[in-house]
């Protein structure tokens, strides 16, 4: 682990082929009020121009960007990478497709400085469509003053990657990043919220973030395999009950019926174990098997996963498939 170094902030950009954004990206932190920076772009294994101009950024500005290459293994490991090489006392993690206001270390350096106790400074996500003007107002609720990550990580990852800066403290206690290739940002948040670990909030835009032709960095394809579904699902149970987030709490609700759709869902992928152990997990975060779990978990042993699966699907079409009662709206979703 690098020694740290006092008011520095650090700036980890994982990257995969997209050398034009990555030259976006890391403009957007050399033009930061704040000083001092560096900003290591962590390669994950690019096969086109992009080391080149990892290389070439490097020599352009010694000892300020610093390049590393990593074999391909997904963004987490990028940015891990990133994390044991940064020197900071703040740390600051930078999606490659993305942009920082210029103002945002400063804004945020200063709001960790007054607020102690707290160990992440967060602000406003600005949603830029490609082909679209920006969006006036702040994406998903990061306009909200929220004191802590749960229990509303249960319902929708209501921040980016982007909008935080953290405290090279916590980044330290929370360990090294997932190794899943969808959704390890909100198990790596999930972390600090079972800490629960302070934030304070400051109102104003912080970040750009793009929603181009092109897949983003972390992608969004078919998500996540069915045994990394259990993997991330469990996490996410497992920290929400570790900051205290009780069975009855609405979030919880919508937890277990997420869960339960992931465990339908995982049968009809032809997957019977990570079906079965994420109906386990939904009764276990019901607070025991409710009767449609119960119902389905006999219709499971009688017709096997896939075709209990099949079937509820086919029974939810025809009786037209909404929202349950327990079932929140996500955070960028329209109030």
């Amino acid at each position: 682990m690098s020694t740290i170094v006092p008011g520095l902030v650090s700036t980890i950009i994982p990257v995969y082929n997209r050398p034009a954004m990555l030259r976006r990206a890391v403009e957007s932190v050399l033009a930061q009020t704040w000083r001092p920076i560096e900003i290591i772009i962590a390669d994950d294994g690019s096969t086109d121009d992009t080391p080149a101009l990892g290389r070439q950024l490097a020599a352009d500005h010694p000892g300020l960007i610093h390049y590393l290459w990593n074999p391909n293994r997904g963004a987490g490991p990028a940015r891990e990478a990133g994390r044991l090489r940064a020197r900071g006392e703040f740390i600051q993690y930078l999606d490659s497709d993305d942009t920082l206001w210029p103002r945002k270390f400063e804004v945020q350096v200063a709001a960790l400085r007054a607020s102690p106790a707290c160990g992440v400074a967060y602000g406003q996500i600005r949603l830029c469509r490609e082909g679209e003007p920006p969006s006036e107002e702040p994406h998903k609720w990061s306009g909200r003053e929220l004191p802590t990550l749960f229990p509303w990580l249960l319902v929708d990852r209501w921040w980016n990657t982007d909008a935080p800066l953290w405290r090279r403290a916590v980044c330290d206690v929370l360990g090294p990043w997932s190794d899943l290739r969808y959704s390890q940002d909100w198990e790596y948040d999930a972390r600090a919220g079972a800490l629960n670990v302070r934030l304070v909030y400051c109102p104003e835009f912080v970040t750009d973030q793009y929603h181009h032709a092109t897949e983003r960095q972390t992608g969004h394809g078919r998500w996540l395999e069915p045994t990394d579904r259990v993997r991330f699902f469990s996490a996410l149970w497992r920290y929400a009950r570790q900051a205290g987030v009780t069975l009855d709490a609405p979030e919880m609700r919508h937890f277990t019926r997420w869960v339960f759709s992931h465990a339908r869902l995982c049968g009809e992928l032809g997957d019977s174990d990570a079906s079965r152990s994420l109906l386990e997990l939904a009764a276990l975060a019901a607070g025991g098997p409710s009767a449609d779990i119960c119902a389905y978990g006999l219709l499971a042993r009688a017709m096997g996963y896939r075709g209990a699966a099949q079937l509820s699907g086919w029974l939810a079409r025809r009786h037209g498939d909404r929202p349950g009662r327990h079932t929140l709206k996500q955070s960028w979703m329209k109030v």
